[in-house]
């Protein structure tokens, strides 16, 4: 089976509980070549695009889910936004929950809108994140093999 919009609203179970350290935060802030102060010590915020680390947990359900049949070595990230509530804080205890938003085909791809809404565990939105993955069709010598 391959991904169709048959599958819009197709929401999948919350992932494992990933804990907001402050070794992550100062790790991500680092690769983002940001020193702001306020992403150090033990009561940082992460900074504003960090809970894509945990929408990428559940991405992983998504990419693996056999009724998609997507395969990973044609999948490209399109586009990304988020809409953030509050930041994430150090010591914050969340889990992501994915939704597949909107499917199209557009020449050889398949284009997949997904929403991750992030949330604590006594049930307080944190924020969404939404991204659009670009999946392309098999080519022909491809299919035949």
């Amino acid at each position: 089976m391959s991904i169709s919009p048959d599958h819009v609203g197709r929401r999948y179970p919350p992932t494992d509980v990933y804990v907001v350290s402050q070794a992550k935060v100062g790790e991500f802030a680092r690769a983002l070549g940001d020193d702001h102060p306020a992403y150090r010590g033990p009561r940082a915020c992460a900074p504003p695009t960090f809970p894509i680390v945990v929408a990428a947990q559940a991405w992983e359900q998504m990419f693996h889910d056999p009724d998609l049949g997507l395969a990973l070595e044609r999948v490209v990230h399109g586009e990304q936004s988020f809409e953030s509530r509050r930041a994430l804080m150090v010591g914050d205890e969340v889990t992501a929950t994915l939704t597949i938003e909107r499917v199209r085909t557009r020449g050889s791809a398949d284009w997949i809108t997904s929403v991750a809404e992030i949330g604590t565990l006594e049930g307080e939105d944190v924020s969404r994140v939404r991204a659009t993955f670009v999946h392309s069709h098999p080519h022909q010598e491809e299919e035949s093999r």
